[in-house]
């Protein structure tokens, strides 16, 4: 290797060490440096604001910063971690820039209804279905559900699937403004279906489950529209949307009943299939109706005619003579043969 290689070899390492020299040395001066201003934005707060700016400041202080801190001093990782065990924090972003700014950005949790125990106790929920606790400064106006079964932070399986349909249930109604507007509390049933108590009208909205709503709130908007604009919101009691294909109405004072379309026609083929079958066999008989007694008149002696008397007669005197064929023996002339020659006392008849 000639000497001016190694010359500029030489230069080029004393460069580069002057360069990381520099940058430490900056980097060192930067870290000296105080925070000078603390910039807080809170993002996806719309309508309802359960996280204040002065709680983060709080959070903030826990953690030793504050305006006036040197940098080397701030774990930026350490109290993103603190502010996001906040339920109400979605997601915390912290960092400086050039003028030594700390900018903390918050994600806030969006609640889509209120849910209340059968306890009394009550909670919030987002749209994860995340169960979120009441905060005493803040209320929102959202949908109300009642009578929630458990009051467990660990919620077994079926309370599981009641706070998922509570959710799903939620976001239906509030992405619709009609259905939001007028839904004041919707109640869960021990049996794990849901009922709407409506702003406007004195009734019951029975939805059943949480499965195909928008046929369900499809049939009740076109009741709300058909109906309620001709008699008003008072004439019924009860509206039941659960069943497929059908709006149950009940009047007001009348008592609840429900018809099955589909299991009628179902049970009108059969009994059609049936009858079919009974008139094409050849070998199917009418039963034969039993004598009513009731409907018997029994007529005295004097109204008996000769001509009666002397038909009987004939009868037996014809029987006498062929005693040697086989008779045809009717129920009368058995009758007859019994009384013998003598005028009948009385004559049967019907009306």
């Amino acid at each position: 290797m000639s000497v001016k290689t190694k010359i500029k070899t030489i230069g080029w390492s004393v460069l580069g060490l002057c360069c990381v020299v520099l940058l430490v040395s900056a980097i060192k001066a930067k870290s000296a440096k105080a925070c000078t201003a603390i910039d807080i934005k809170i993002d996806d707060a719309t309508q309802n604001i359960f996280i204040k700016k002065a709680d983060i400041l709080d959070i903030l202080n826990q953690n030793g910063i504050r305006a006036g801190e040197t940098l080397d001093d701030i774990n930026l990782r350490k109290t993103e971690d603190q502010l996001e065990h906040n339920a109400w924090i979605k997601d915390a972003q912290l960092f400086f820039d050039n003028h030594q700014t700390l900018h903390v950005n918050i994600s806030e949790r969006e609640p889509v209804a209120r849910v209340f125990t059968l306890s009394g106790n009550s909670f919030y929920i987002d749209s994860t279905g995340l169960r979120l606790p009441v905060n005493e400064n803040a209320t929102a106006r959202l949908i109300v559900f009642t009578s929630f079964p458990s009051d467990k932070k660990i919620l077994a399986k079926p309370d599981s699937s009641v706070l998922n349909d509570v959710k799903t249930l939620a976001q239906y109604i509030n992405a619709n403004n009609f259905l939001s507007q007028q839904t004041a509390e919707v109640n869960i049933t021990q049996q794990g279906t849901y009922e709407i108590t409506p702003v406007v009208g004195n009734q019951i909205i029975r939805i059943g489950n949480a499965d195909s709503l928008n046929e369900k709130f499809t049939k009740l908007i076109a009741f709300y529209k058909q109906v309620f604009n001709k008699v008003g919101f008072e004439k019924y009691s009860v509206i039941d949307v659960q069943y497929e294909g059908q709006v149950v109405a009940v009047k007001r004072g009348e008592g609840y009943t429900i018809s099955d379309t589909v299991k009628a026609m179902k049970q009108l083929k059969q009994a059609d299939t049936k009858l079919s079958t009974l008139l094409n066999d050849t070998t199917y008989s009418a039963p034969i109706p039993k004598l009513n007694v009731d409907s018997i008149k029994i007529l005295s002696v004097k109204h008996v005619t000769k001509k009666t008397a002397t038909a009987s007669t004939k009868n037996k005197t014809k029987i006498i003579n062929k005693k040697k064929a086989k008779p045809m023996v009717r129920n009368q002339s058995v009758k007859n043969k019994k009384a013998g020659a003598k005028k009948p006392k009385a004559v049967m008849k019907k009306h």
